[in-house]
């Protein structure tokens, strides 16, 4: 577990693969989008065995294929321990990371990871430099710990932000994995930062059905969830801003071997991170795990939708 979030991320939770994955499993999530210029170097692109990641390879994959570079995928690679070493070697070429996750798997949970995601990603810089890679500008799209209520709750305590809870926390019961209660990302971060003191604190599970149970039936006011998760919006949650940053910032980084990055795709992938938001991400996760619809297709609408591809 890495200390800038007080549970496992999805990057951490999965389980760790054999590296022969790495030559196995080459095909892409859709394919690459049509070339429309003369046929440019080749670019291997990279993700983890989770819809979100496939999602946002495809996304970076295909606008490169636009551009004329040709495109390999390796998608479902497996977690860090498989990916980073692939891109230190040269297997890969770029993989969507995660700022405070990232540096908190490259520098060995020190806790350098903070709030602000342009300061984590600088920090995280430091130590890419040594593996031959570089973390581009961070998307506001993010992928953290973050704290969940009911459209009733919301609205009859006029719930939009963390902060918001400060006057109203007494009256609610806050759930989540029994670690919350310790760590200080979670119930002692949410006391600190916002001076948010619960009624009561229910021991459920790390953003798994036993709070989503407990958030739809009132059993709890406040639930810990990844606020990127395709079900929220559905089920009618609303995820309260982190307005002081307590969490630290897992927004959505291109982490690309500086052997073949160079200023097109350095800029391409900087306007494709600023476009992203959590709304979007959080949209097209629930298209790929609620509607099963394929990440592929889901990456290429987007980009058309963002003018990236025609």
């Amino acid at each position: 577990m890495k200390p800038m979030r007080p549970f496992q991320s999805r990057p951490f939770l999965m389980t760790i693969l054999g590296l022969s994955l790495i030559a196995s499993a080459c095909g892409s999530s859709g394919g690459g989008s049509p070339s429309t210029t003369t046929p440019k170097e080749t670019v291997t692109v990279a993700g983890f065995n989770f819809n979100e990641s496939t999602i946002l390879m495809d996304i970076y994959g295909k606008a490169l294929a636009a551009k004329g570079y040709t495109v390999n995928y390796k998608a479902n690679l497996g977690n860090r321990e498989i990916v980073e070493p692939a891109l230190a070697s040269g297997q890969i070429d770029f993989y969507p990371g995660y700022a405070a996750t990232d540096l908190e798997f490259i520098n060995k949970a020190k806790g350098e990871a903070n709030g602000d995601a342009q300061a984590t990603t600088d920090k995280l810089n430091t130590y890419l430099s040594s593996i031959g890679a570089k973390a581009l500008t961070p998307s506001p799209a993010l992928d953290g710990n973050a704290f969940a209520v009911t459209k009733a709750t919301a609205a009859k305590y006029s719930l939009t932000k963390l902060s918001d809870l400060t006057a109203v926390a007494s009256q609610l019961t806050l759930g989540g994995p029994s670690e919350c209660a310790t760590r200080p990302f979670c119930q002692p971060g949410l006391e600190k930062t916002y001076g948010a003191k619960f009624k009561a604190f229910k021991a459920l599970d790390a953003d798994g059905p036993l709070t989503r149970a407990a958030l739809t039936g009132a059993q709890i006011d406040v639930g810990l969830v990844f606020s990127s998760d395709g079900d929220l919006d559905a089920k009618g949650y609303v995820v309260l801003q982190d307005d002081k940053h307590l969490e630290a910032a897992d927004n959505i980084v291109p982490i690309v071997r500086t052997k073949v990055l160079n200023s097109e795709i350095t800029t391409l992938f900087n306007s494709i991170s600023a476009a992203l938001n959590t709304n979007d991400l959080r949209a097209m996760n629930k298209s790929a795990d609620v509607d099963k619809q394929d990440p592929g297709d889901l990456a290429a609408t987007w980009l058309k939708q963002h003018s990236f591809t025609k």
